[in-house]
């Protein structure tokens, strides 16, 4: 298994994305803790996942949350080896004169704080053990912007290029960190970004700007991250890796 004796840490992960990279390192292997603000939704992947998992409520945006998902995970499996930091939040697909504060809050709470929590909470276990894998969901988003998003194009932008800072600054401990650019997907934030009804005519207007043809699926995302947890990616750190179908090019 090529996760074998690892302990993961996955955010957001009681649907979408999140949910299949957990069920996909645990298939490998892993240990995972679904760390999520959907307690009921974290707890059921936990137990659709088994022994393996542990289901933990986590507002990401708040350090004492985050605290516990880390007690939480030493406690019962041990010092996580991998961390993905997929939680998300978007405002919907409108002019940017619209949106307010609060909610310009929270996207940057959500997308770009939380990483920081989670690095200030993990990196100096791993630093002891000089090694480590962190695995940040950014955006295609933070890559090539699409209108009417301007506030959470801007929060992926910050993730992506944190993720490249981090890699750098943290080499030197053996920890890794990359982030992964999914295109837009079929998850719950779907019609949020579109800004228009979720029919099958709007899918069809976005998906003519992606040359594959399709919208990313949870398990294209989890295939990335499965791919960059593993021992054999241990020299790939500081990517920003597009898994979008081409639309980036």
């Amino acid at each position: 298994m090529l996760l074998e004796g690892k302990i993961a840490i996955v955010t957001g992960a009681a649907s979408g994305f999140g949910a299949e990279i957990a069920r996909a390192y645990a298939r490998e292997g892993a240990k995972v803790v679904i760390a999520d603000l959907n307690e009921a939704g974290a707890q059921k992947v936990a137990q659709e996942i088994g022994p393996a998992a542990l289901a933990v409520k986590c507002d990401v945006s708040k350090r004492p949350d985050i605290d516990h998902v880390l007690t939480a995970t030493i406690s019962r499996f041990g010092v996580p080896d991998i961390v993905v930091n997929n939680a998300g939040f978007t405002h919907r697909n409108q002019p940017l004169l619209n949106v307010d504060e609060a909610t310009f809050d929270r996207v940057f709470d959500v997308n770009v704080k939380a990483i920081y929590h989670m690095i200030m909470a993990v990196v100096p276990a791993m630093r002891e053990r000089k090694s480590g894998c962190i695995i940040n969901i950014g955006s295609t988003a933070g890559i090539r912007p699409r209108p009417g998003l301007t506030w959470y194009n801007a929060s992926k932008g910050a993730a992506n290029l944190m993720s490249k800072s981090l890699a750098v600054e943290l080499a030197p401990d053996g920890i890794r960190v990359n982030a992964i650019c999914p295109v837009m997907g079929d998850t719950g934030m779907l019609a949020d970004f579109m800004g228009v009804p979720d029919t099958p005519e709007n899918r069809a207007k976005f998906v003519a700007t992606i040359p594959m043809g399709r919208m990313s699926q949870p398990g294209d995302i989890a295939n990335a991250a499965l791919f960059l947890a593993q021992d054999s990616s241990n020299f790939l750190t500081g990517l920003e890796l597009p898994v979008d179908g081409g639309r980036t090019v």
